[in-house]
């Protein structure tokens, strides 16, 4: 049976830890920024967690 490929799609949005946590960049954060408060701002530079059965599907595309 052949290798499983990493889904490329995946692998660009998702970051796994070496404790098997899955994060992920938030939205919004694009354009318009002019009308965002700067503390919205900075809460979305943070990373966000991505957590049950999506996190175990997120791990089966990244191949981890």
């Amino acid at each position: 049976m052949p290798k499983q490929k990493t889904h490329r799609g995946a692998k660009k949005r998702f970051k796994v830890t070496a404790s098997g946590k899955v994060f992920r960049s938030n939205s919004l954060r694009n354009h318009i920024l002019t009308h965002k408060t700067t503390k919205r701002k900075r809460q979305l530079r943070r990373s966000s967690q991505v957590k049950g059965k999506f996190a175990r599907r997120v791990r089966e595309l990244l191949g981890s």
